[in-house]
């Protein structure tokens, strides 16, 4: 049976400060917990259904109903386990290659769509400002299906990363260069915006290209593209150079 402190654990991790404060994260889903579990990401413990198949140790295995099982997820229809996982230690920023770039990034489903987009195309960095939703959050560890770990996502000031890289640094910009038309380089620096407000005002000075992506409707009535579908577009392109 889940305890009164266990069930108090899990339910405080759906929020920021409990989760830095613990060094621990949610992860739900057979697909999601697997790729954790076979990874370097260190399982605190997992929460199971007699349905969930596993080789765990027994200390870090606990059977639970179902009914206990939907008391602690965040889905509606709850998919047989529910994993802690230990936050790991950051990695070193790496400035060379293509690093993608999120400015004040505010949705958990975009943000862990972007992540597992960088995992698609080879994109083994990104570098968010502080301003970014924790990409530990649940709803976003969700969205990643597991690509989370194979990207390293790092926090931090972004005028100051962007000044200390000498790389050209490109943004998605809606009077940018139409970005079909424009030679691209894989050593470089991909920056998105928020999704009302796009990049901010600190940031514009530091943009050495803009870039965009045209519209081709006959009724060109629609105001942008969602940031996730954007950021898919672009880095195809980045890859096709």
């Amino acid at each position: 049976m889940l305890s009164k402190s266990q069930l108090k654990l899990i339910t405080s991790l759906r929020q920021k400060k409990y989760r830095t404060k613990e060094k621990l994260f949610i992860a739900e889903g057979i697909k999601v917990v697997n790729e954790f579990l076979n990874s370097e990401m260190k399982p605190h413990k997992i929460f199971c259904t007699t349905d969930f198949s596993h080789s765990l140790s027994e200390d870090t295995f606990q059977l639970i109903s179902n009914e206990e099982l939907k008391k602690i997820s965040l889905l509606k229809t709850p998919n047989q386990v529910l994993g802690l996982f230990e936050i790991p230690e950051e990695k070193v920023i790496v400035k060379a290659g293509l690093t993608l770039v999120l400015d004040s990034i505010s949705d958990p489903g975009n943000l862990g769509t972007i992540i597992r987009l960088s995992d698609w195309f080879g994109i083994r960095q990104i570098i968010c400002s502080e301003t970014t939703v924790d990409c530990y959050n649940p709803k976003v560890v969700m969205s990643t299906m597991g690509s989370l770990k194979r990207v390293n996502v790092r926090y931090t000031d972004l005028e100051e990363y962007i000044k200390s890289t000498k790389l050209p640094v490109y943004a998605a910009m809606m009077n940018g260069e139409n970005v079909y038309e424009t030679k691209l380089i894989n050593e470089a620096i991909l920056v998105m915006g928020n999704e009302a407000n796009g990049i901010s005002k600190e940031m514009l000075d530091l943009i050495t290209n803009q870039i965009a992506i045209p519209r081709f409707g006959d009724v060109q009535e629609t105001e942008s593209l969602n940031v996730a579908s954007a950021t898919a577009i672009l880095l195809s392109e980045f890859k096709r150079a």
